[in-house]
């Protein structure tokens, strides 16, 4: 194998990997502000999180499943960090003239329970969508990656919205009851399945992206193991 071309596809890999730690970590820093979308209560999350299936979905038709396994652990090791950071920042006693302690509890308080809920469903989901996506490949012979990507992340979705719901926002505050939570999975998915549609161009381009010219003089083995 061509030093130069494994070493272009790892410099790519360990881009994509920053971007889906970063929009990982994001997801949850911001995700305790509820929002509206088209009549939809979500979650500002939504905007970032999607990222980590798009994401996740183009390394596995490309590298294969050990590599993509290692985007799932490392984002479970950075929302560990997370919540110690965040638990500490909580916990430091404010400068006497810092006026927002207050303010910056509550609102990072809410991220720890996120953060929680978040690194629970985010280990369930995604291990599934790797399951998910590995399965259909087998059974469209590699070909349809548009139909692998939504499949796999449609099913996927659904368990992460519907685990990630309950335990970040049941009881957050009188208002999400049992009744509230499911009434907030179901449109909330649905926005999600919407957002995982639009954003199959952009799993084709990162393919295509991480996916060099000179994959041609590569082996299949040497390839998945660049």
């Amino acid at each position: 194998m061509g030093s130069s071309t494994g070493r272009i596809l790892e410099i790519k890999t360990s881009i994509l990997l920053a971007v889906f730690i970063s929009a990982l970590v994001l997801a949850n820093v911001i995700g305790s502000k509820v929002t509206t979308i088209f009549g939809i209560v979500a979650s500002v999350g939504i905007f970032a999180y999607p990222i980590t299936f798009l994401i996740t979905d183009a390394v596995e038709e490309v590298r294969g499943k050990k590599v993509t396994a290692v985007f799932i652990y490392a984002g479970f090791v950075a929302l560990i960090v997370s919540i110690v950071l965040v638990w500490i920042g909580i916990k430091m006693p404010p400068a006497g003239f810092y006026q927002n302690n207050e303010a910056y509890s509550s609102v990072f308080s809410n991220s720890i329970r996120i953060i929680i809920a978040s690194m629970i469903a985010f280990l369930i989901s995604q291990t599934h969508d790797i399951w998910a996506f590995n399965f259909w490949k087998k059974k469209t012979h590699g070909k349809f990656l548009w139909l692998r990507n939504n499949l796999s992340t449609v099913a996927s979705q659904f368990i992460d919205t519907s685990l990630f719901t309950f335990i970040a926002f049941y009881h957050m505050t009188p208002e999400f009851t049992i009744a509230r939570i499911i009434q907030m999975i179901i449109p909330y998915w649905l926005l999600k399945v919407g957002f995982a549609f639009l954003d199959t161009p952009f799993v084709y381009l990162i393919v295509k992206w991480l996916r060099p010219d000179s994959r041609k003089r590569l082996s299949h083995r040497e390839y998945r193991a660049a």
